[in-house]
């Protein structure tokens, strides 16, 4: 009997508070594994874009947004229009009276024309490399100055001349141009903020979306600039100049008109007075 016993014990019932306990820490075990396999997953996932979003979105940004400067075509011809950029050097003792120490010319498309840097006749006291971007180096084979200006000269000769502040660049090229072959983008009306000049970075910021002369200005990238700024307002540009100089002519037409009138009395006076 004693054998029988503890072979076949008898099971007694479970309390049932006992139950209740069990199966509570059952289901809060499998909500803990649920939470843990969630977040580890979220975690993966959310590491896993924030990667890809890191590298790939900037790459994407850089590879794809696109620069209006870069010329759209293959055409180097020499053409109606032509875009032209100096920069500057310092000569004299002080360093204070500016030369040309290159310039740059493009056409409509905004492919290079002309890129010479120039020796100027005076010495060079002061390169503006933080400017001009000119270094020692780069006048080894530059050109003389009156060889550049020559050419510059029959570059522009009876084109339209594009460029920012070209008063300063004519000077220093010792060159002039028909104003109504003159397209300034410092002078043109739309550009202005309550009548006063723009800088040509601003310009190229607010109207074509394009970051320039962030440190050494380079002058390719400034006459393209300019050239682009001019394509975009072309037409209405080329008209308000038309108008201005008809209106000119006009003026100028009437003036004459009324100093014939003046002088009519006094010819006839003097003619009736011949004996």
């Amino acid at each position: 009997m004693g054998s029988e016993a503890v072979k076949n014990p008898k099971q007694l019932p479970l309390n049932p508070n006992w139950n209740l306990l069990r199966e509570k820490l059952k289901s809060q075990g499998s909500r803990n594994k649920d939470l843990k396999s969630s977040e580890t997953s979220n975690a993966k996932s959310t590491s896993t874009i924030l990667g890809k979003r890191k590298e790939p979105s900037s790459l994407v940004s850089i590879n794809l947004q696109p620069d209006v400067l870069t010329p759209t075509s293959s055409d180097f011809s020499l053409m109606n229009e032509v875009a032209m950029d100096c920069e500057m050097v310092g000569v004299t003792s002080q360093g204070n009276k500016s030369a040309l120490g290159r310039v740059t010319l493009v056409n409509k498309w905004g492919n290079v024309i002309y890129d010479e840097y120039v020796r100027p006749i005076d010495r060079i006291v002061d390169f503006r490399t933080g400017i001009s971007g000119i270094r020692p180096h780069d006048l080894r084979k530059a050109k003389d100055f009156l060889t550049v200006q020559r050419k510059v000269a029959e570059l522009i000769k009876g084109r339209i001349l594009v460029g920012h502040a070209l008063r300063n660049d004519l000077k220093a090229l010792l060159l002039s141009h028909p104003k109504k072959d003159i397209r300034d983008t410092s002078e043109y009306q739309p550009f202005l903020k309550e009548k006063r000049r723009k800088a040509l970075r601003h310009l190229a910021a607010e109207f074509l979306g394009v970051q320039i002369q962030n440190g050494e200005h380079c002058p390719i990238e400034d006459a393209r600039a300019v050239m682009m700024l001019y394509q975009r307002h072309k037409r209405e540009w080329d008209r308000s100049i038309k108008d201005r100089f008809k209106l000119q002519e006009k003026q100028k037409r009437r003036r004459l008109k009324k100093r014939r009138k003046k002088n009519e009395p006094a010819d006839v006076n003097q003619a009736a007075s011949v004996p």
